[in-house]
C-alpha cells in the first residue's frame, strides 16, 4: 500500500502529467482538495472511487482515510491543487506516513504561478533585468516569517509570484511601488487555464482598480517585474556573436560564418 501525493496542475485536466493521469484514472480511493481541485480533473477518477473531499476534513480524519487504505491494503491518491511542494501541507500528511510506516510518494504537477504566465504570455525572467523568481505571499492567518515580509522580498526587484494575497492587492501594490516604481507592469491571472479564467494587466499605479473592477478577490495570481515588459534586452543565447557547446559565433546555421 502506497500514499501517491499527486498534483492536480491549474486547472486545466489537459496539463496533468502523463503519470497523474494514469495515477487518478486506476485509483481507488481518493482524497482531493475540493475548494481548489477542477471537478474535471476529480472526474478521471473510476466510478467506483471512493472520494473524500479534503476541504471539510481534519488531519486526523485525513489519517483515518490512510489508515483504512492500509488495513484494506489499497493506495490511496492524496490530491492537491497545483504543484504539492508549494502550499500543499504535505510535510504534516508525511509525518503522519512516516509515525504509520506507510510509504508514499511524490508526483509534481503544474504550478498556478507557472500557468499564470502561460496565461500572461510572458517571460518570467529576462537577461540584465531579472534572472530571479520568488514564488511568496502576504501575511494573513498564516504569519509570515519577519525576514520575508514583502518589503523586504520587493528590494532586490527580482520577479514577483505571489499566492494568496489578491484580496490584499491595493495595499500588496502600493507597497511595490516604492521599490519597483508606480509603472512597473503586473498581470493578475484568475482561475489560470480553467474555462471561466480571466487576465488582467496593468501597473503597479492602475492594477488594484483593474483588478477591484473585474470583481476579483480570490483564486488569482499576482505577477510583478520588469520581466513582464515587452521591450527589454534579448538573450545571447541565439545571437549571432555568442559561442556555446553547440555552435560557433557568425555561424549561419549552415556550417558557414
Amino acid at each position: 500500500m502506497k500514499v501517491f501525493f499527486v498534483g492536480a496542475g491549474p486547472g486545466d485536466p489537459d496539463l496533468l502529467t502523463v503519470k497523474a493521469r494514469r495515477i487518478l484514472e486506476e485509483c481507488q480511493v481518493c482524497v482531493y482538495a475540493g475548494s481548489l481541485v477542477s471537478p474535471e480533473v476529480v472526474g478521471l477518477t473510476p466510478e467506483a472511487c471512493e472520494l473524500h473531499d479534503s476541504a471539510g476534513m481534519t488531519l486526523e480524519e485525513i489519517e483515518t482515510v490512510f489508515l483504512a487504505g492500509l488495513e484494506r491494503n489499497i493506495d490511496v491518491i492524496r490530491l492537491h491543487t497545483g504543484d504539492p511542494s508549494i502550499y500543499g501541507a504535505i510535510r504534516e500528511q508525511m509525518n503522519i506516513l512516516d509515525r504509520l510506516g506507510i510509504n508514499y510518494e511524490v508526483v509534481p504537477g503544474v504550478s498556478s504561478f507557472q500557468a499564470a504566465a502561460a496565461a500572461l504570455k510572458t517571460e518570467l525572467t529576462a537577461p540584465e533585468i531579472s534572472q530571479t523568481v520568488i514564488l511568496s505571499r502576504t501575511s494573513g492567518r498564516t504569519p509570515m516569517p519577519e525576514k520575508q515580509e514583502l518589503a523586504h522580498l520587493a528590494r532586490i526587484e527580482s520577479t514577483l509570484c505571489l499566492f494568496l494575497s489578491v484580496h490584499k492587492l491595493d495595499e500588496v501594490a502600493t507597497e511595490l511601488a516604492t521599490y519597483y516604481g508606480e509603472d512597473c507592469p503586473v498581470g493578475v491571472v484568475y482561475r489560470a487555464s480553467w474555462p471561466d479564467q480571466k487576465v488582467i494587466e496593468g501597473t503597479l499605479n492602475d492594477i488594484a482598480t483593474k483588478v477591484t473592477s473585474a470583481g476579483i478577490t480570490k483564486t488569482a495570481m499576482i505577477v510583478v517585474g520588469q520581466a513582464l515588459a515587452r521591450d527589454l534586452p534579448i538573450s545571447k543565447l541565439y545571437h549571432r556573436d555568442f559561442s556555446h557547446g553547440y555552435r560557433v559565433a557568425g555561424n549561419d546555421g549552415n556550417g558557414e560564418s
